[in-house]
């Protein structure tokens, strides 16, 4: 029988060819990752190396600063508390009870995570108000002049709630299913009903999963950029990601040193969400013993049929209805009409992949970017996750920490990092990444590193390494061990983290918003960009299009699913 065993290399240093592998590493994450955010606090507190902090007091002391900042604390906080409401509901549902067809509901819950907030945004804006193609065709579009709901503070928390109600679902389930069973059997067997082992055992347990993917929704919803610009921007109402936006759009490079401030503030906003965290989670020793629980399978008996119809109704209401409005917009030659024999064409979808230049080139770039960005992370993340968890040691603990920082920290705050850093011509070399498509790139790299990383790291605790200690014994190198041993049994996880890479980058906005320049459109910026100046249907269109992408991926990649340790994939019931 093999046993699991993990090497400790602590107070000793590797052999050479490992010694040089990790350097190479670690110059990496240094190089996208920890240089950039100490460009950034640089650039904050001494201006263009004046050691000035004028700059920060002109930032901190405008009141439209505190205005964005306080929208984007409330706007978070509703936000989150909406994401607990539903993630929370559908975690204890599907990590509980009994009920049928999991697989296809977490799938389907899992959606709005997967698509882009600028095309969630976009969907629901085509599903409410006079010029809804949905409504109009049914006969129940409002008054025409009738102002769109969703272009309030309100709007914002419930698109912002939908998509991140995925990350507290998530979190809730891992922590639902890594309860002891012995500990909830214990309390049936002295004669505690199923309320009460719920509130006195599951939830208190629970708890710290509970914490963490709030604070995760918390994080997220503070540095989202595509809702609260496409809802926000036309209702007046500013949140710090969207001011760093307009004021870097409008000014352009002459405002970094502001805007770095700025960012910076939004990475305050969004660790004190993570200190929160942890405060929460010291106040009590929430450790057990035993083996986890998996399921539990609360039996709903003569209320399943209801629960699932409730269920299956909410996956309608904040997935389909709204993909099916943004599908009715695409198909109609003027935004606004019904869609009838007279109205309906796929001009639009011929027009975006055939004629309109900016979008064939925001498809190609996309696909460059993110397919490179999947492969170059794998290539990074199988060596770096074998050094992590075979190979351990305190400054591979410090590695993998400064590897999952910029993923931490919202995007606007590493778009603006990677501007400061690679603004200028690159030393010896003579040439600037800013303005070109590399750039986006760099930042796809430090950004998504833990994407990548987080799934080979969870398939290395679960491999025997048995094999790699017996080459290693046998006098195999470390690319030899890498060809033949630790590449191949870590090839299925390793694939499932680059699925993940490509799907976030491939639809981004947030880090491309700031980065990108002519030329070097990405998807997520042409669809922001045609909305913005009123070529709605192309817009939905090029966004339809970008769904069914994501949905055949997942597909795909659900194929794998039968190979790979349980929770790789997000959507795995």
């Amino acid at each position: 029988m093999a046993v699991q065993t993990v090497p400790e290399t602590t107070g000793r240093w590797m052999p050479r060819p490992d010694a040089v592998l990790l350097v190479a590493l670690a110059s990496l994450i240094v190089v996208v990752s920890v240089l950039p955010m100490a460009r950034l606090i640089f650039e904050a507190l001494a201006p263009s190396g004046s050691g000035r902090v004028d700059v920060v007091t002109r930032v901190l002391s405008s009141a439209a600063t505190w205005r964005a900042a306080g929208n984007s604390v409330w706007l978070s906080l509703g936000a989150t508390a909406l994401a607990v409401a539903l993630g929370g509901g559908f975690a204890l549902l599907a990590g509980l009870t009994d009920l049928r067809g999991k697989p296809a509901l977490v799938f389907c819950f899992m959606l709005p995570l997967m698509i882009p907030p600028q095309i969630t945004a976009l969907s629901w804006i085509h599903l409410f108000g006079p010029s809804s193609a949905l409504l109009g065709t049914l006969g129940l579009a409002p008054p025409p002049g009738t102002p769109n709901p969703l272009y309030s503070r309100g709007g914002i928390i419930l698109l912002m709630g939908i998509e991140q109600s995925a990350l507290v679902f998530l979190a809730l389930r891992a922590g639902l299913r890594a309860i002891p069973r012995e500990l909830v059997e214990a309390a049936q067997a002295a004669g505690a009903g199923r309320w009460r082992v719920l509130m006195t055992i599951v939830l208190p347990l629970a708890a710290p999963s509970l914490i963490a993917g709030t604070a995760l929704a918390f994080v997220a919803s503070v540095g989202n950029f595509g809702i609260p610009a496409l809802l926000g921007i036309p209702a007046g109402i500013s949140v710090l990601p969207t001011l760093i936006y307009q004021r870097l759009a409008g000014f352009g490079p002459a405002v970094l040193s502001d805007v770095a401030v700025l960012s910076i503030l939004v990475g305050l906003i969004a660790f004190a969400g993570v200190l929160l965290q942890g405060w929460l989670l010291g106040l009590r020793d929430f450790r057990t013993v035993g083996a986890p629980a998996r399921t539990l399978d609360y039996r709903l008996g003569r209320w399943r049929p209801a629960v699932e119809a409730a269920c299956w109704l909410t996956i309608v209401i904040i997935v389909v209805v709204p993909l099916a409005a943004l599908v009715t917009t695409s198909l109609v030659r003027v935004y606004g009409a019904p869609l009838d024999a007279a109205t309906v064409t796929l001009a639009n979808y011929a027009h975006v992949l055939l004629v309109h230049d900016a979008t064939s080139r925001a498809f190609r770039n996309s696909l460059m970017l993110a397919g490179t960005a999947a492969a170059v992370l794998i290539c990074v993340a199988v060596p770096l996750g074998y050094f992590i968890v075979w190979r351990r040691n305190r400054m591979l603990r410090v590695l993998n920490l400064l590897a999952e920082l910029p993923y931490a920290l919202p995007g606007v705050v590493l778009a603006i990092a990677t501007i400061l850093v690679f603004i200028r011509p690159v030393p010896f070399l003579n040439v600037t990444a800013y303005g070109t498509v590399w750039i986006i790139l760099i930042a796809y790299l430090a950004r998504f590193l833990s994407l990548a990383l987080r799934p080979v790291v969870a398939g290395f605790h679960t491999l025997d390494p048995a094999l790699e200690e017996a080459a290693r014994m046998c006098g195999a190198g470390l690319i030899h061990r890498l060809r033949t041993v630790i590449v191949p049994m870590a090839a299925p996880v390793a694939a499932a983290g680059g699925i993940l890479v490509f799907l976030t980058s491939f639809n981004e906005l947030t880090v491309s918003i700031l980065l990108w320049s002519s030329g070097a459109e990405t998807l997520g910026v042409v669809v922001y960009s045609l909305e913005e100046s009123g070529g709605t249907v192309l817009a939905a269109a090029v966004s339809v299009i970008a769904v069914a992408a994501i949905l055949a991926i997942m597909l795909g990649a659900s194929l794998l699913a039968r190979r790979l340790p349980p929770g790789v994939l997000p959507w795995q019931a």
